[in-house]
């Protein structure tokens, strides 16, 4: 079983979401939105099934180092726990600034800040590629000897205790505010306003911010997102977009030198001859949030395959030794392929109708071989059957839902 506390701390997250949405329906402050809520818990899927392969770079890199150059054995106690808690948010810290502060970096960093809303679920919109210009700033705690389990385990205390932060439904907290990272202060990290860029990196404790300079009081309330919204809800696409911009900007830039600089330099920056640095801009009166609009039956389409895929998903997190590497690669890639999928319904793209049909029937397949395992035969058929008659019933159902609504749509301005 996959012991990861991100892992283990998954049905915690859907219930905290749950009492969230209470709460906030209660203070009458609507933050939550199907398609932007989906796509959040979408990416931290995607992530989290990218990691079991990409945790050959982070975990297994560290072990090296650790193995190889450690100075020290420290003990495993409560004492070095702690000790090494502290640490790692230092290290934390330093990662999360330059994430921000170094265009390559931030290709990595964006997806978690490209909602406009803040609740829970966009704590759990994370990066896939992260990892990649990251694991390197926790190699000095390898060095200095704490043990890898240890450091697996801190960590991922360390990314449990963000999750809470990601809301509007807790104001300020007293003394905690003056050495804790709390959600007040969160917030402002999540700011595009120019005030809140680049401000309160800290991930549990906020008086490393304090320390170095980039600490930032909460006064207005924050709007928040990237100052380039993505305007998409597919997941593959937020991980890979910056990237792109940056690829079409490079083709502007004519020598290597400058190449480079633009790679390293904050994100914004160009060469004078280009423009200079680009800055911030305040948010204008006539800013929008992204959004799409479908029939309401097709939302409640996407929710279904989606209670269905987080069911595998799951099953998969949870039981990764159990699994050859195929296996592996297969079910990532339809986790992965579901996920972009819903994101077509969600934008109404001309593909979605004809891949969905597809998908439901790989998606059938698939869990036809890991239910074997853990059911018997006439019960996997029987539950199989009746999800494929519901998918594609809904779906022919829908599709003429979906004409009649985009008629009306494309009507409405003419009648207005």
């Amino acid at each position: 079983m996959n012991l990861s506390p991100v892992v283990i701390a998954i049905p915690m997250y859907f219930i905290l979401m749950g009492i969230e949405l209470l709460v906030l329906r209660f203070q009458k402050n609507p933050t939550y939105r199907l398609n932007d809520a989906i796509t959040n818990i979408n990416l931290g899927v995607v992530s989290q099934v990218s990691g079991v392969f990409l945790k050959v770079l982070s975990i297994g890199i560290y072990t090296f180092f650790f193995e190889k150059f450690g100075l020290f054995q420290i003990p495993n106690n409560v004492w070095t726990f702690f000790i090494l808690f502290f640490l790692y948010d230092l290290c934390y810290y330093w990662a999360h600034r330059l994430s921000h502060e170094i265009n390559l970096f931030w290709g990595g960093h964006v997806v978690h800040h490209s909602s406009e809303e803040y609740n829970l679920s966009v704590a759990l919109r994370q990066s896939s590629t992260q990892t990649i210009w990251t694991f390197m700033f926790y190699l000095p705690l390898a060095v200095i000897g704490f043990d890898p389990v240890m450091l697996v385990l801190v960590s991922g205390i360390n990314l449990l205790y963000q999750f809470w932060i990601h809301t509007e439904a807790i104001d300020r907290m007293g003394f905690l505010e003056k050495f804790m990272n709390t959600p007040s202060h969160h917030r402002v990290h999540h700011g595009r306003n120019p005030k809140y860029i680049d401000k309160n990196h800290g991930g549990t404790f906020i008086i490393f911010d304090k320390w170095f300079g980039t600490f930032q009081e909460e006064e207005e309330r924050p709007t928040y997102g990237i100052t380039t919204p993505v305007q998409s809800w597919n997941p593959v696409w937020v991980n890979i977009s910056h990237y792109a911009t940056m690829k079409e900007e490079m083709k502007m830039i004519p020598n290597l030198k400058d190449k480079m600089r633009y790679l390293f330099n904050k994100p914004g920056w160009l060469p004078e001859y280009l423009g200079g640095y680009r800055p911030v801009k305040d948010v204008g009166p006539d800013y929008k949030k992204f959004d799409t609009t479908v029939p309401l039956a097709l939302n409640y389409y996407v929710f279904f395959q989606y209670v269905v895929l987080m069911g595998l998903t799951a099953f998969f997190l949870f039981n990764l030794g159990k699994f050859d590497w195929m296996t592996k690669v297969g079910l990532s890639t339809l986790i992965v392929w579901s996920t972009v999928s819903f994101s077509g319904i969600f934008e109404q793209k001309k593909w979605y109708h004809v891949q969905e049909i597809l998908r439901v029937a790989v998606f059938v397949v698939a869990n036809w071989f890991v239910l074997k395992e853990l059911a018997p035969e006439n019960i996997s058929i029987v539950f199989l059957s009746i999800y494929a008659a519901l998918s594609y019933f809904w779906l022919w159902y829908n599709y003429g839902t979906v004409k009649s609504f985009q008629k009306s749509v494309n009507q409405t301005p003419q009648n207005a």
